[in-house]
Formats: structure tokens, sequence, C-alpha cells
């Protein structure tokens, strides 16, 4: 089992949470990964906090996916 992520543990992954243009007040996310986009959010979210839990729930599982593929 792989350890919590913390945003210090996160190389080469990086969020960025902003706001969303509509529907106004909420939050929109993004994963990147050397610079590259990897991922987007799909939904807004109520908060900011709200949005980098759920960007963060995302890396874990691309980290979770690629550990299972090395072990194949």
């Amino acid at each position: 089992m792989l350890p919590a992520m913390t945003d210090t543990s996160l190389h080469p992954f990086s969020i960025e949470v902003s706001p969303l243009i509509s529907p106004k007040g909420k939050f929109g996310w993004a994963i990147r990964k050397h610079g590259k986009l990897l991922e987007r959010s799909d939904r807004p979210h109520e908060s900011e906090a709200k949005a980098h839990a759920q960007a963060l729930a995302a890396v874990e599982r691309a980290f979770r996916a690629g550990a299972e593929l090395r072990r194949r």
C-alpha cells in the first residue's frame, strides 16, 4: 500500500486548482506530469479545498496504476 501523498511528495506531478468561468463560484483542477496536462476535472467543485482533495485522489490513482503496471 502506498503512503498518503502530500504536496511535497507529488513530483513529477503538479496540481492546479482554479475558479471556473461557468458556473461562477465553482472550482476545477488539472494535473500535470512534467508540465504536460495529464488529467482535468470533468465536474465543478463547491470549494477550492474540495477540488484540491479530488485532484490529490486522482494523482494517487495514477501512482497506484503505475505501480500495478511495474509489478507485472
